[in-house]
């Protein structure tokens, strides 16, 4: 059966306490809404339309960076989750599929719960995804018999027996196309609220005779972010499964609990991660590598049996061949390092090509920026850049070259060459003795004042 998403993303989060929509609140360096979105492509929609409010264009951009072809619904005035899913109806007009609604603030729906409920939609019209969370506490009761969903009631209208049932509701929900929007053109607004609420998009169905039914998940699944406070849970629930998943892989963290992954980290078996290591987005780690404690990555590509860090910084554009080594306090950005090279320590290779087995004394910089653009270093296979050499690009310096300690290089280097770039060193002697009895007498003087 053909399947569309409708994700719910319109509310601002004023508990957030942000000028930024809730759903472009990061957990893992994605957007809450990026995470929704990847859980429901999952089921390989067919169709896709997100649900912003007024004003939302950064909404949308965020989504269509996930997916391109999304249709946007301005929900222009918001009147509850039943009038939200209502303003998809344009977008999925001749479509008889499957309607699944999820909501952008809910980022941990796992796609095999979400292939659970496409898969019951063969036995019943309506799938509600449920869970019993450990405090029910205000969320709406999903009232059964046997395997039918009879009704669901939201918590303020409901009797104490039906409070004291432990199935919740989640608020997403299956439905073929054909069924669900006239019901929703059905709704009739709630007394107190004025809202119109997807719930009773259940009572109807089974009054005109269709059965609706609900698929469990586990509780972690439906974890909400609404305030500040929820964030920071989700961030902790992402990262705790992360770690596991790494760990599940064969990847060796020393210390778990110290290490932050990014929603796109991936690590490869046998790889070693040392205690507070950071990854950003875009991170790829090969087999057998090692990140050592205290370095941060993002956009990099770290390759087989390289050894990053301690205390490392590769950003975007980082490329790390295999065996390379990037040692305490360098950092990398827009350079590729091939096979074997070496920056072992304080050191800055930015917009550069650096050959296999190239060794980088302690203190090189690629000085890449004038002030206006950004230009590139090229070291060739084999080069032997002295400790504190400045390479002042656009510049290359061939494969076995050489540069002198505490050189400044403004002009190529040709194969297998020696660059020298600083002033002939002077020295005079006696003078430092000399030197050292005048300040000190004239410090003497200046105290006798």
């Amino acid at each position: 059966m053909a399947t569309a998403l409708v994700i719910l993303a319109a509310g601002m989060g004023t508990r957030m306490r942000s000028d930024r929509p809730k759903v472009l609140h990061e957990v893992g360096g994605a957007p809450l809404i990026a995470h929704a979105l990847r859980a429901g492509l999952a089921l390989a929609p067919e169709r896709v339309v997100v649900v912003t409010g007024p004003g939302m264009e950064d909404v949308a951009a965020a989504a269509h960076e996930e997916w391109p072809e999304a249709g946007i619904a301005v929900q222009a005035e918001r009147l509850g989750t039943g009038h939200a899913v209502a303003q998809a109806a344009p977008f999925l007009q001749g479509f008889e599929g499957d309607v699944v609604v999820l909501y952008g603030d809910t980022p941990f729906v796992r796609p095999a719960t979400l292939e659970a409920m496409s898969a019951a939609r063969a036995e019943a019209e309506v799938v509600v995804l449920g869970f019993e969370p450990a405090d029910p506490a205000r969320y709406g009761r999903l009232v059964t018999e046997g395997e039918d969903l009879l009704r669901i009631v939201e918590w303020k209208d409901a009797d104490a027996g039906e409070r004291a049932i432990g199935l919740c509701n989640s608020g997403v929900l299956a439905a073929p196309a054909p069924l669900l929007f006239p019901l929703l053109d059905r709704l009739e607004p709630a007394a107190a609220s004025g809202e119109y609420y997807l719930t009773d998009v259940v009572a109807l169905a089974r009054a005109e005779g269709a059965r609706a039914t609900v698929v469990r998940g586990a509780e972690e699944e439906m974890l909400g972010v609404n305030s500040r406070a929820d964030l920071a849970a989700a961030e902790t629930a992402f990262q705790a499964r992360a770690r596991a998943a790494a760990l599940e892989t064969g990847v060796t963290l020393t210390a778990p609990e110290t290490v932050f992954f990014a929603h796109d980290t991936v690590i490869g078996r046998d790889a070693t991660v040392e205690p507070h290591v950071v990854f950003g987005p875009g991170v790829t780690v090969e087999t057998g590598a090692t990140i050592r404690a205290f370095s941060h990555l993002e956009g990099a590509h770290v390759s087989r049996g390289a050894v990053v860090g301690p205390y490392a910084r590769l950003r975007p554009g980082a490329e790390l061949g295999e065996e390379v080594r990037v040692g305490n306090f360098v950092e990398v950005k827009s350079a590729t390092l091939d096979e074997g090279a070496k920056v072992n320590h304080l050191s800055y290779v930015g917009d550069a090509a650096v050959g296999a087995g190239a060794n980088l004394g302690a203190g090189t910089v690629t000085c890449n920026y004038d002030g206006v653009a950004k230009h590139r270093t090229e070291i060739g296979a084999g080069a032997f850049i002295g400790s504190d050499t400045m390479l002042v690009a656009p510049v290359r310096v061939g494969a076995g070259a050489m540069t002198g300690s505490g050189s400044v290089i403004t002009e190529d280097v040709p194969d297998a060459a020696l660059a020298l770039g600083r002033a002939r060193q002077v020295t005079k002697p006696g003078l430092a003795a000399r030197l050292m009895q005048m300040l000190r007498e004239r410090a003497g003087k200046t105290k006798d004042r």
